[in-house]
């Protein structure tokens, strides 16, 4: 406990938690009580005034993963409680949920946190880290087109331009801003009819919230922002049944598109025995992977609020922005991008 209330602190710290701010723990039922009472105690010796919201364990529904839901729909009263918080330390996951936008449009900075111990400890954040991943900001504001392919025939483009590109590092400093403890990429979405072409998954590719690697090629067409056909064995049938089982035909449509950029994240942090839960963040921020995604897009502003979501980080991919390489073979080539060593 000591060890998890010292990094809640460091993290704190770097969120810039200061006297006399408010900080809210937001938790639901039994889970995560460990990291709430690390949170208060770190929040506490930074002389912030903090108190922990702790919501219903929700009810069992049997059904898929769906995305949006954060328990707070029918709790308004929670709701404006969070609203009146300096920052949230988010335990549930509410990330595509309308109540989150709620409160991070009154200034509340949010902090979600639900992975393992372990891994908040190895991928910490830094400020290098910040620093270049708001690189790839940069480049992916003045882009007009982003175009990833792999060697076993993937070739998509993404058109650019109507939503902002998105920074993930870790902790958030800033009023109205959401991080994910840890994380370490960068994203954008094309425009919503903008992403035409075909995507093959390889094996080792990885599926979530399946948590599983692919196991043999998957192949996806795209056409106007909407996959239109997916081939292939299992995976690929896999894909399609889950996709299928929300009656919802805007789980097809093309979500967001970028790269990650943390180094201390490792490929096959999925396998055992590595660290039970969280909702495998590691794969999706290693260095140099290309991740797309299908379903919502509310949270860069589109109009996609389906509950069906589906990241796929991807190895071994080249990624060009106006045609302009950022990644290559799964290597990240802008010199500002690298970490140092690399």
């Amino acid at each position: 406990m000591e060890f998890l209330t010292e990094l809640c602190r460091k993290q704190l710290e770097l969120s810039a938690v200061h006297e006399e701010e408010r900080v809210v723990v937001l938790s639901q039922g039994n889970e995560r009580l460990e990291y709430a009472d690390a949170f208060l105690s770190a929040a506490r010796s930074l002389g912030a005034h903090t108190y922990h919201l702790r919501l219903p364990a929700p009810e069992s529904s049997g059904g898929n993963w769906s995305v949006g839901d954060s328990g707070l729909a029918a709790n308004p009263e929670a709701v404006e409680a969070l609203k009146r918080a300096d920052m949230v330390v988010d335990l549930v996951f509410l990330l595509f949920s309308e109540e989150q936008f709620a409160v991070q449009n009154t200034g509340t900075r949010i902090l979600t946190t639900v992975e393992p111990v372990e891994l908040l400890a190895r991928l910490f954040p830094t400020r290098e880290l910040r620093e270049r991943v708001e690189v790839g900001q940069e480049l992916l504001t003045k882009s007009s087109t982003l175009r990833f392919t792999n060697a076993l025939g993937t070739d998509v483009v993404y058109q650019l331009g109507r939503y902002p590109a998105v920074t993930e590092y870790g902790y958030t400093d800033e009023p109205g801003r959401w991080d994910h403890w840890p994380s370490g990429f960068v994203f954008t979405g094309g425009t919503d009819e903008g992403v035409d072409g075909r995507i093959v998954l390889s094996p080792g590719d990885v599926l979530l919230p399946f948590n599983s690697f692919v196991r043999s090629p998957v192949e996806i067409t795209v056409e106007q922002g909407f996959i239109t056909d997916i081939r292939g064995e299992l995976d690929a049938k896999l894909l399609s049944s889950y996709i299928e089982s929300f009656d919802d035909p805007r789980g097809y449509g093309m979500s967001h598109v970028g790269w990650g950029l943390n180094q201390h994240a490792y490929w096959h942090g999925l396998l055992p025995p590595t660290f039970p839960g969280g909702m495998g963040m590691e794969p999706r921020a290693v260095y140099g992977n290309v991740m797309f995604s299908i379903g919502p897009n509310n949270e860069l502003g589109g109009p996609n609020d389906t509950p069906c979501h589906f990241d796929i980080p991807m190895r071994d991919c080249d990624l060009y922005l106006d045609d302009e390489p950022v990644v290559r073979g799964g290597d990240v080539v802008v010199p500002d991008m690298r970490p140092a060593g690399r």
